[in-house]
């Protein structure tokens, strides 16, 4: 196992014990289990190619280690979200395909060329500035060329694209990969679903010899109507369930085990927590955890009298529901009906593991696994395996 504090920075470094003991928790970032799940991906994907989404740090997995080790296992595209995202994947990964996914900034294409990284155009001013720099430069980079089929976010309107079919914009360098986004992939039912794979397959049809590229991670599911030429998941190599309406067929990638700082007694009738929104309903036994929503353990997932469901950890191998408020730095678990009296003081909690996934905490938060991974803190002690 490597370790790293700042998993921004080239390698993970090697565990520091003391630094270790000093954590209040610990984040394990499997990556063997990311390049599984890109690995299964890929073979869903028929003859696709099988990019990687690696945006917002990797889902705040940490990018340079997570994109090193799906390089490694044959991964040659990457997607990110931001410029500067780019900038530092390119840092230490000086060959692969690095695509920039939200548009084209004014005045950035020099930074694209000296980069060799690949803009995602969605609009005839984006176009026209990224085809006369190509032009006056002689660059031949490369660029997306992105339509809206129905999300109404980024991308061309389907009325501007029929005439850039013969257009000579996209000799100028525009023209490697044509693309667009699923809105509902996750619900093969949704009308929407059906619209936008109708519309894409009209938008292929005008630009026969680009690249084509519509499936995320849920429309890899869709099968060979969405996967075309290149698929882009992201969310289902972090573990997410990419078909909410089926078991997971992804492994789990993360693991988060919290040490108990004090185990304490509530006498039945007692609050507990901030705004004393939680009630000991018996004489309850606690065990209180240095992980808040300052950590990205989200608010959202604390427990109540009028909700009882909120958050569970795992406390030797037994679930345990959260007591009150999760708070900035701290929250309580119930481990009354633990056996022998429950944990001790220092002893590890779980409260992400593999009963425990980013889906599962995300619904009892309200919320989805992208939310989950991407607010994990910057405190917990991380570690590779």
């Amino acid at each position: 196992m490597t370790s790293s504090r700042n998993h921004a920075n080239a390698a993970p470094a090697t565990p520091h014990a003391g630094h270790q003991a000093e954590a209040g928790a610990q984040l394990t970032i499997d990556v063997a289990a990311i390049v599984e799940n890109w690995r299964l991906l890929a073979e869903r994907a028929g003859g696709a190619e099988c990019a990687a989404v690696v945006k917002a740090d990797a889902y705040g997995l940490g990018a340079e280690p997570v994109s090193r080790a799906l390089k490694a296992a044959g991964c040659k595209t990457f997607f990110v979200a931001q410029l500067p995202e780019a900038r530092r994947l390119r840092a230490g990964d000086p060959t692969s395909t690095i695509q920039v996914l939200s548009g084209l900034l004014p005045g950035t294409c020099a930074a694209y060329a000296e980069l060799r990284l690949r803009p995602t155009l969605g609009s005839l001013p984006e176009l026209q500035e990224w085809a006369g720099f190509c032009r006056a430069n002689g660059w031949r980079g490369g660029a997306a060329l992105h339509v809206d089929t129905g999300m109404n976010r980024l991308g061309l309107r389907r009325e501007d694209v029929a005439p850039l079919a013969d257009n000579p914009l996209l000799a100028d360098g525009a023209g490697n990969l044509v693309m667009s986004h699923l809105a509902t992939a996750d619900d093969p039912g949704h009308p929407l679903t059906a619209r936008q794979l109708g519309l894409f397959r009209a938008v292929r049809q005008q630009f026969p010899l680009l690249r084509a590229s519509l499936a995320n991670s849920s429309g890899i599911f869709l099968g060979a109507d969405a996967t075309y030429d290149l698929v882009r998941p992201g969310i289902a190599l972090y573990g997410g369930n990419p078909t909410p309406q089926h078991p997971n067929p992804m492994r789990s990638a993360v693991r988060l085990v919290a040490r108990v700082l004090q185990v304490r007694d509530v006498p039945a009738g007692e609050t507990v927590g901030y705004g004393a929104t939680w009630t000991a309903q018996r004489r309850s036994r606690l065990a209180v955890v240095p992980v808040g929503y300052a950590d990205g353990f989200l608010r959202a997932a604390s427990a109540s009298d009028r909700r009882r469901e909120g958050a569970v950890a795992t406390v030797a191998g037994r679930p345990c529901p959260l007591a009150g408020r999760i708070s900035m730095d701290l929250l309580a678990i119930d481990v009354t009906d633990c056996e022998d009296g429950g944990p001790s003081r220092g002893d590890p909690v779980a409260l992400l593991d593999e009963a425990i996934g980013i889906d599962h905490l995300a619904e009892r938060a309200g919320t989805i696994s992208y939310e989950i991974l991407t607010s994990l803190g910057a405190r917990y002690a991380r570690v590779y395996a």
